[in-house]
């Protein structure tokens, strides 16, 4: 039945490495269930309901991936959308989760309608490639000073804004200590590295009596704080428009980028560079991001991490279907994700933005047409607190720049219109 569904066979694979491609993959990005209920709980979601909303999620995700579109890979909630839909939509704009939640689930929708049709397409051509990375590299930096803050290793300052954190704590040495473990770890190649060292800081914060031990294993929390709660009619007020606008733009282009990523490393891409089922591949992804709103977590993505599963030999939908499997199981480790304090998970967010800097060694940094404004992109998000006010920037100063340049046959049509609705965003609202 297996080989029949998954066509094994075809792809050159079988259901033992399929299997273990599929383990391989979830324990590199198994961390996302302890990071994302910490990062939640800062706009005040009850973290046991996000913790199972997240599992959930995740599953949901990478069993349509699997079934539906028979690719080998996972969903889960994106690192990046969640730290600006908890600092920056919710404690940075001051709305409500609820009317965060309605935001993500009106893009999930928006994912929808454009993947049914060829706008998917259209807006990912015409989005210049020196922004697209930008975008990535300063959500980056946005993950990077959350994890440092997070950690304690840096501090507000009155006078120069921020600076060094108290060494002298625990807290933010064993951050630091949990960081260069799980660098040495990846670097050995060994699977599961992140989440090594979320446990290692966690098991020496309850040694030295830092957090309380609340147990490992246990009944599944209930969803009912978080389920259903997202408030549609609140994300539609004007305020929440530009919101929708990010959320949807990063999603589209970390979707495609993961989806053509991931599959050119395990060799699925057709002769012409194309990835066939793209559009089953995207409904699976919005879906997910819709369905993740109902259960109560921020936007569903595809995971680069999925790259160590077809490093491992997985080929088709069936590692994605293992690891939904496996994130149900992990429904039952909600006393260890409630155990783990903030600067253990603060090293995994550092490290995944190392990974998110790499898009800066792509600009072409002799054209500065290209190179300004990317450089503003990327530096406003950590600055202004503001994934949303990066993207902003970025595009404004991408049109601005090549009109005053004289470079105007350079500048999509596209972009020339979301940098003019953001400029009256700024001016009007």
């Amino acid at each position: 039945m297996l080989e029949r569904y998954f066509q094994l066979s075809a792809h050159g694979t079988t259901v033992k490495t399929e299997l273990l491609a599929g383990l391989t993959t979830f324990l590199t990005m198994a961390y996302i269930i302890f990071v994302n209920p910490d990062i939640l709980s800062a706009a005040g979601m009850p973290k046991d309901s996000v913790f199972v909303a997240t599992c959930l999620a995740a599953a949901l995700g990478s069993a349509i991936m699997g079934l539906y579109a028979n690719y080998p890979i996972a969903l889960a909630p994106g690192m990046g959308l969640n730290a600006y839909f908890a600092f920056a939509v919710v404690k940075g704009m001051g709305f409500t989760w609820q009317a965060a939640l309605g935001a993500v689930f009106i893009s999930g929708l928006l994912f929808i309608v454009v993947s049914l049709f060829k706008v998917r397409e259209a807006i990912v051509n015409a989005i210049p490639r020196s922004l697209k990375f930008a975008i990535s590299a300063g959500i980056g930096l946005f993950l990077a000073i959350i994890g440092l803050k997070n950690a304690g290793l840096i501090a507000a300052h009155p006078a120069t804004f921020v600076t060094l954190g108290d060494l002298h704590q625990p807290g933010p040495v064993l951050a630091a200590l949990g960081f260069l473990l799980i660098v040495a770890l990846e670097q050995r190649k060994v699977p599961g590295a992140i989440i090594i060292g979320i446990l290692a800081v966690t098991v020496a914060a309850i040694a030295m009596d830092l957090t309380p031990f609340g147990g490992i294993v246990a009944a599944p929390p209930s969803m009912a704080p978080t389920f259903m709660q997202m408030d549609i009619a609140g994300a539609l007020n004007a305020g929440l428009i530009t919101v929708i606008l990010t959320f949807f733009l990063v999603e589209l282009f970390d979707a495609s980028g993961t989806l053509i990523g991931v599959a050119h490393r395990a060799g699925l891409l057709d002769k012409d560079g194309r990835l066939p089922r793209l559009k089953k591949a995207l409904l699976a992804d919005s879906t997910a991001i819709a369905a993740g709103a109902v259960f109560g977590t921020s936007s569903t993505t595809a995971y680069i991490e999925s790259a160590a599963g077809t490093a491992a030999g997985g080929r088709t939908g069936l590692t994605a279907v293992t690891v939904a499997v496996l994130f149900i199981v992990a429904l039952v480790f909600a006393p260890l994700a409630g155990t783990v304090p903030a600067f253990a998970t603060a090293p995994a967010l550092c490290y995944v933005a190392v990974l998110m800097l790499r898009g800066l060694s792509e600009i072409d940094w002799d054209d500065l047409t290209e190179a300004a404004p990317a450089a503003v992109t990327a530096i406003t998000m950590p600055f202004t607190f503001s994934i949303a006010h990066g993207i902003a920037f970025g595009f404004i100063s991408y049109a601005a720049i090549k009109l005053l340049a004289g470079r105007v046959k350079e500048l999509p049509v596209t972009v020339a219109v979301i940098a003019l609705v953001f400029v009256l965003k700024f001016a009007f609202l």
